[in-house]
């Protein structure tokens, strides 16, 4: 996170969105915060979907540095 904690929250709600924001926009994804929702009326759309998810999230690769934290 950016600025040590300060509006942690909201900053990586925003890279999330951003990372998602056209899967948000067109598939069955809603993010929550910590929790990417997929939703979809049958099993292969659902794997489909989440490997798209997946893979952009690898592709940006965001990661916390838990030294922060503790």
């Amino acid at each position: 996170m950016f600025f040590g904690l300060t509006n942690s929250l909201v900053t990586f709600q925003a890279m999330i969105n951003d990372i998602l924001r056209d899967l948000i926009n067109i598939e069955d994804v809603a993010v929550f915060m910590d929790n990417i929702l997929i939703g979809t009326e049958n099993e292969r759309g659902y794997n489909e979907i989440v490997e798209k998810v997946l893979r952009r999230m690898k592709a940006n690769d965001p990661y916390i540095k838990l030294e922060k934290y503790v």
